[in-house]
């Protein structure tokens, strides 16, 4: 695990009627503070990658779909810099990943449908704190293939 990024599993109350689940009380979340719900979505095999923000933690939540998300981390004070981390998030494996603020992120699309990432910020959007990098930084060296198990 990447200093600093975290995992929360969800709960999911399921009966005849559908499932109820509670993504995020901010309060028992590293992001106590949500400036922006922001939503987006993309189709199978899309990847969106590298980005971080110098000032902005995000909290990720896949409501829809599965998505493959990577952690690079190019903080140098931290205990896990150059380190990469992969999260599962989505239909099968029903968690939020909190991102904080200097660490690369970006996801694949898995499967065969749509994915929806909803996420909070603790910053309202801002250009000057989006700093991308290629889907193919040779830092981050991240082979984005499907490996057959």
């Amino acid at each position: 695990m990447i200093a600093g990024v975290n995992t929360i599993p969800l709960k999911t109350f399921a009966d005849d009627r559908g499932y109820f689940r509670e993504i995020a009380r901010f309060a028992d979340t590293p992001l106590q503070h949500c400036a922006q719900l922001s939503a987006t979505m993309s189709y199978p095999g899309v990847i969106k990658a590298f980005h971080y923000h110098e000032q902005q933690d995000d909290l990720w939540y896949c409501a829809y779909g599965m998505v493959l998300a990577v952690l690079y981390d190019r903080r140098t004070s931290s205990p896990t810099y150059k380190e990469t981390q992969t999260v599962p998030l989505g239909d099968l494996s029903p968690q939020v990943l909190f991102i904080p603020h200097g660490v690369v992120h970006g996801y694949k699309v898995l499967g065969h449908q749509p994915a929806l990432v909803v996420y909070s910020t603790t910053h309202v959007y801002d250009t000057n704190d989006e700093l991308r990098l290629p889907f193919d930084d040779p830092e981050i060296n991240f082979d984005w293939s499907t490996k057959p198990r």
